[in-house]
């Protein structure tokens, strides 16, 4: 098997970097900005001021209606939430801002992902009626759950649906539907996730509680839960528009500060990050990993019951039990994404020859870690990749992961529509999706699933491109122009952290940690030596002494060891020059 060298080229420019709003900044900065659409910094939106209102967001009046109607009865109130970083959070938001309003009693139900699978299932329901609730809110998960709303409501439960994820053609009969991605929603926003949508309830709920004088004047500062908004914003890995911005922006501040959940401060001291100087992107690869470990490997509730605790000590010894099973989940994917490399290696394929649409199975892989593997996978082939792994009574669930140009759920859709029976769930939005097939489908499922791949994409589609923010002169690799782009964010998906490219002579290289390539480098017609690392090499090919130039992909970074602060610059793709 072999993987073309992707096309890199220049972002081009959406506003004019030399626009009067730009003016003052860094050149470099200015160009950055100028090429996401930004003309003005004040265009980036980091204050609640700025946050759209809940008011457009369709569902939000009957969720807080019926919410009304719980606190002033002194309702039981149960979150069933989801077992990823969006849902803990979510489910902790929901539990803590209830708290915080004043319900009566308020309590939460994750499924294990091994035992009930995903969202409001009518076996799930059947276990949260054991703690007999007046009031149920998903969050996070519910906009396909049809049988489990409706077996709710059997029961005499019933279920407010917080959620963002796509809706199918039949929505549940929940006495409120809150989700931006819901027919008919006017929210512009419709990237908010799980935890932005049940922030927005709150939101709402407190202004309503506050009009019928709840408070007494003295209404609890919801504000103070914008870290979880933010990291379980950034973990879902939604586009970072201007009002995920904000709200993300908004809880790093806090989190910089020290206002952070003792839990979320203690899973940034077992990572090693400078809570100080904390960014989103450590959100998303050093503080989410640790926790939706949890959910992977054993109970989300772990992980939720950490970001819940109140003692940061007892927070503490929660975040080692998360680090380490985030240890031995990393192991675990390694040895399945080796097994997975040698299952294409067998195929004796090049990447031209590869299915469109690539779906792996092994009897022996994880429930719990076939989302990382797929996403591992369609880095080094880039194409939509589904990885399959063992499920119950002749099932086997799959983890779908795509690229730009082909949405994931919409693409399951149409396979279900055109083979029915073929699909017995699936849910998901435009780059990850879930699924669950029986084991002696595959064989079909894999063939329709690569026609309707090759239906929508071509083979130009399936050739990587990495968008850059073009070049540094040797002047420009400075900590000061390092550390100014670190703090104009906060960057994420589709407001991506700026990334340059270049070509270097390579002084020295060799490998740490197993598998990353340190090196000091030298630009091109320069003499200034540089740090560079990294990281998940592929060690067959690093190191090479006999390479002597290459070419870079990049983000300018400040390296902070034993006190020593120094640039490294992070390298995203390593090609060799002859």
């Amino acid at each position: 098997m072999s993987v073309s060298d992707p096309i890199i080229e220049q972002r081009p420019f959406q506003v004019d970097p030399s626009h009067p709003g730009l003016a003052g900044l860094d050149p470099v900065l200015a160009r950055v900005y100028a090429a996401r659409g930004i003309d003005d910094p004040a265009l980036l939106g980091r204050r609640l001021q700025e946050l759209l209102p809940d008011s457009q967001m369709k569902g939000v009046p009957a969720a807080v209606e019926r919410l009304l109607k719980a606190f002033e009865q002194q309702e039981k109130i149960l979150i069933v939430g989801d077992f990823d970083c969006d849902g803990a959070t979510s489910t902790s938001v929901g539990l803590l801002g209830l708290r915080m309003l004043g319900a009566a009693e308020v309590d939460y139900l994750v499924p294990n992902r091994f035992e009930y699978g995903y969202g409001l299932s009518t076996e799930i329901v059947d276990v949260a009626a054991q703690n007999k609730p007046d009031l149920v809110i998903t969050v996070d998960n519910g906009i396909s759950s049809i049988e489990g709303v409706a077996r709710a409501q059997s029961l005499g439960i019933d279920v407010i649906v917080t959620d963002h994820h796509l809706a199918g053609a039949e929505l549940p009969d929940a006495c409120a539907i809150v989700n931006p991605n819901q027919p008919g929603c006017d929210f512009i926003a419709k990237s908010t996730c799980g935890v932005g949508v049940i922030f927005y309830v709150l939101i709402a709920l407190r202004r309503a509680l506050d009009e019928r004088g709840w408070f007494n004047g003295k209404a609890p500062n919801l504000a103070s839960l914008l870290d979880l908004v933010a990291l379980g914003t950034v973990a879902d890995v939604v586009p970072l528009e201007r009002n995920n911005r904000a709200l993300v922006w908004q809880g790093l501040q806090r989190i910089r500060a020290g206002q952070a959940r003792p839990g979320l401060l203690a899973l940034i001291e077992v990572s090693g990050r400078n809570r100080s100087r904390l960014v989103a992107s450590d959100l998303g690869f050093a503080i989410a990993p640790r926790l939706n470990a949890a959910g992977r490997l054993e109970d989300m509730s772990i992980g939720i019951e950490c970001l819940l605790e109140e003692d940061y000590d007892r927070a503490l010894e929660m975040a080692r039990s998360l680090d380490d099973l985030n240890k031995e989940r990393r192991g675990i994917e390694q040895e399945m994404q080796h097994q997975a490399l040698e299952l294409l290696g067998q195929l004796s394929l090049n990447d031209q020859e590869l299915p469109f649409g690539l779906c792996l199975y092994d009897e022996y892989w994880h429930q719990g870690v076939i989302g990382i593997l797929a996403s591992r996978i369609k880095e080094r082939v880039h194409r939509p990749v589904i990885a399959f792994a063992p499920g119950d009574d002749g099932e086997i669930k799959g983890s779908a992961r795509s690229i730009n140009g082909f949405h994931i759920r919409d693409g399951l859709d149409a396979v279900a529509a055109k083979h029915p029976g073929l699909l017995k769930k699936f849910g998901g939005h435009a780059m990850a999706a879930g699924m669950t097939i029986a084991a002696d489908d595959l064989p079909a499922f894999r063939e329709a699933f690569d026609t309707e791949v090759r239906r929508q994409l071509d083979a130009a589609d399936l050739t990587q491109r990495i968008l850059t923010d073009g070049e540094l002169a040797e002047a420009e690799f400075s900590m000061t122009l390092a550390e100014e782009l670190r703090n104009a964010g906060p960057w994420g998906h589709q407001f991506p952290e700026p990334l340059f490219e270049g070509r270097f002579h390579l002084l020295q290289q060799r490998i740490v940690g197993q598998r990353h390539l340190k090196m000091v480098v030298m630009p091109e017609g320069g003499t200034l030596a540089l740090d560079a690392i990294a990281f998940n090499v592929d060690t067959l090919v690093w190191p090479d002494e006999s390479v002597q130039r290459v070419r870079l992909v990049y983000r300018l970074d400040v390296n902070e060891f034993r006190g020593q602060r120094t640039l490294q610059l992070m390298v995203d793709w390593i090609g060799a020059e002859v």
